[in-house]
């Protein structure tokens, strides 16, 4: 009998003795429940930016604090437990991990409602980045073995609107809630007490989540593609090595993406806030209006850009990935800028919707790109580390740059908005500059023909 022959594997390309994908209408069903996923934990993630007034009113914090429990108390915890859980994602159950991750950021979320003082709403938002961290690697990874190249980037994008969907649920929602709740402001809840309005919202988000943590064991756990099937998970020490050979591929790649989400965590979680000092919104008309632009702009945006870099791969560019990213750092400009210079709110939520369109699209070329130049059995801990940088860098600098212009340069809440803008152009430049540098070495890692780490038997 003869042996297979060795074969080099090119990285982004299918293996040539890989199984069959599995069925077209079952993926998709994969698909939408991982983004049904996805829009619970940015629900549970950013509603607590439309409850920034109630919030600092009741616990006696400034902007900055509350800054810091919208960002790093969660970004930090889940940027540390990114990486280990990726590397659980590249060896163990990926459907498994997941399914933990819901039911433990769901309690902790749940929990945010029992908060009384600061210290104890930090410490249960540290809960729900532990849990949160378990969800995107697995699913990048999931999602690579449930669809064939030509479909990821589409895959990935529709994955990724969970942001935009799950951002516009929690404005939504959190602003019909807290419209009903606030109309006393204390509620007796059996076995818990006495709870404020803000925290109700917390309660019956956070206990919604467990409700539907069951749906995950619906989702089979596929077969490893190419070099990745049937071997332990690559130590990190290897991983590392890697990223350090290709470092000006990966790092413009992850640092270029990274400043487009401070851009976009910094509006998402203070744009709000914006329309209620800036143009005396109520909290539910603020949420019912934002969250319907980021449904169907951003949406839109984010499906838009990954179809737009399909089409452009196809064709032939080796870096349309990456290049679309630039697009929309360029493209946001004007009206990322001009919705908060106008005086008028009716004209500042018209020059809101294509900022938003525009400006979601780096959140399905971000993945996509990614998962393009890594070798197949380091996605889940590349895509650890990619979470790792963005989540830090965005979630974690993006809210807090802005309410420490408010805070310590302005000195006044309602230049809020003139924060906003600096610290997303700033952002926006420093993504493109990044982005378009970074292009050139993308396509010498894309084109490479043999990838040592994949050739290395097991």
């Amino acid at each position: 009998m003869s042996e297979t022959p060795n074969v080099p594997h090119v990285p982004g390309e299918p293996d040539l003795h890989d199984p069959p994908y599995p069925r077209r209408a079952y993926a998709c069903y994969v698909l939408v429940v991982l983004t049904f996923v996805y829009v619970f934990s940015f629900i549970d993630r950013q509603v607590l930016s439309l409850l920034v007034g109630p919030v600092r009113r009741d616990l006696h914090i400034t902007d900055t604090e509350m800054s810091l429990l919208i960002g790093m108390a969660f970004a930090a915890f889940y940027v540390g437990f990114g990486i280990p859980l990726g590397r659980i994602a590249d060896s163990r159950s990926r459907r498994g991990l997941i399914t933990a991750g819901f039911a433990l950021w769901s309690m902790f979320a749940a929990g945010c409602g029992l908060a009384k003082t600061f210290s104890q709403l930090a410490l249960m938002r540290m809960g729900v980045g532990v849990g949160e961290a378990s969800l995107s690697p697995a699913a990048y990874s999931l999602i690579t073995d449930y669809f064939p190249p030509r479909l990821r980037g589409l895959a990935q994008g529709i994955y990724n609107a969970g942001i935009l969907i799950g951002s516009c649920a929690a404005l939504m929602l959190g602003g019909v809630v807290t419209a009903w709740s606030s109309r006393q402001s204390k509620w007796e809840l059996p076995f818990i007490g006495e709870v404020r309005s803000w925290q109700l919202v917390f309660l019956i988000i956070g206990l919604a989540g467990l409700l539907f943590v069951p749906c995950m064991f619906s989702v089979k756990e596929p077969l490893r593609r190419g070099a990745a099937a049937g071997r332990r998970s690559v130590p990190l020490a290897e991983v590392l090595g890697h990223f350090q050979k290709n470092w000006r591929a990966y790092g413009l790649h992850n640092f270029g993406i990274a400043f487009l989400s401070l851009s976009g965590y910094a509006s998402i979680s203070w744009v709000p806030t914006f329309f209620i000092r800036r143009h005396h919104w109520t909290i539910a008309r603020t949420g019912l209006i934002y969250g319907m632009l980021i449904a169907v702009c951003g949406t839109l945006g984010i499906c838009w850009a990954g179809w737009l870099a399909d089409r452009i791969a196809a064709r032939g560019r080796r870096d349309a990935y990456l290049r679309v990213a630039f697009l929309v750092a360029v493209a946001s400009f004007p009206t990322g800028m001009g919705f908060l210079l106008v005086p008028n709110a009716t004209l500042a939520v018209i020059l809101l919707a294509p900022s938003i369109f525009l400006s979601s699209g780096a959140f399905s070329v971000g993945p996509a790109a990614l998962m393009e130049i890594t070798p197949q059995r380091l996605r889940g801990q590349a895509g650890a580390i990619y979470l790792f940088v963005i989540n830090l860098v965005g979630l974690g600098l993006g809210p807090t740059a802005v309410a420490l212009c408010t805070d310590y340069v302005f000195h006044d809440d309602n230049m809020l908005g003139y924060s906003i803008l600096i610290v997303t152009t700033a952002a926006q430049m420093a993504a493109g500059i990044l982005l378009w540098w970074g292009c050139k070495h993308f396509v010498r890692r894309n084109e490479a023909t043999i990838d040592l780490l994949d050739a290395k038997p097991a």
